[in-house]
């Protein structure tokens, strides 16, 4: 299990950075396809509980608003938003009419993945389309990647109590703190290695931001454990070798996202 995460990372992580680094369509191409993935994989794991959320609407949904992210930034969301609800309920108006016995609850499903993973995530394009957002991803996401690595290893190592009974059982009060000073040690050397590049960039925000970081993404993968765990699933899917889904996957980045975005333009502005 061990040796098919590390393989897949050294793969992945340069592939990641050097889409990260040219911008503009390859990376949202390539932010549209992790998403629209993972909108998914969010369907089948409903699906899996018995529910029938609408896999044209989530997906499409999903990719819709992170395509009009990427082109007219927040203009113009509010009219994207009412069309995907209006269409989500009239689907399951639809179903429900055909029998579909709790097409209400799939009706508030199928709205939940395209808020959740493509409103959401949508905010990955927000912030490297900022000004300096080519470093404030370099930061934002490595610092959470290495945040979540030194949990893993910690909790593995010295993990004794429970971080929670329900939602994550294995994870642990002192992989969550070693995945905090990691992500807060990550955060302060990556600005270091920014700083000549963008005057956004100093080790002591760069700490702080680390920090936040890492205390707050790890609610992202327990939301993601509460979906999973109601329904029995170890893992959104087996896309990713050693990984499971590629919802498995950004559950965090999600998260990091639209804090990121709000700490560059709100606390730290360029």
């Amino acid at each position: 299990m061990l040796a098919d995460r590390l393989k897949v990372v050294i793969i992945l992580i340069p592939i990641g950075v050097g889409v990260i680094a040219l911008g503009g369509i390859p990376y949202t191409i390539a932010v549209v396809v992790i998403l629209g993935l993972a909108a998914w994989e969010y369907v089948n794991l409903f699906r899996k509980g018995g529910m029938a959320p609408s896999m044209a609407l989530v997906v499409s949904g999903v990719v819709a608003l992170t395509l009009q992210r990427a082109w007219m930034g927040f203009a113009g969301v509010d009219i994207a938003l009412s069309i995907l609800t209006l269409l989500a309920i009239v689907f399951h108006m639809v179903a429900y009419e055909r029998g579909a016995e709790h097409a209400a609850t799939d009706f508030g499903v199928t709205l939940g993945g395209i808020l959740y993973i493509g409103w959401l995530g949508a905010y990955l394009v927000s912030l490297r389309f900022l000004p300096d957002g080519l470093w404030w991803v370099l930061l934002v996401l490595p610092s959470v990647w290495l945040a979540d690595g030194g949990a893993y290893f910690i909790g593995r190592r010295f993990g004794r109590h429970p971080l929670t009974q329900r939602l994550s059982p294995n994870k642990t009060w002192e992989g969550y703190l070693g995945g905090v000073v990691t992500g807060m040690v990550s955060g302060l050397l990556l600005a270091a290695l920014w700083s000549s590049r963008s005057p956004a960039m100093t080790p002591l925000r760069g700490a702080l931001v680390g920090f936040i970081l890492a205390v707050e993404t790890p609610l992202g993968d327990l939301g993601e454990s509460m979906l999973k765990r109601q329904f029995g699933v170890k893992d959104a899917s087996h896309l990713i070798p050693g990984h499971g889904g590629v919802l498995d996957r950004i559950d965090t980045w999600l998260w990091a996202g639209v804090i990121g975005y709000y700490l560059a333009i709100w606390v730290w502005p360029s």
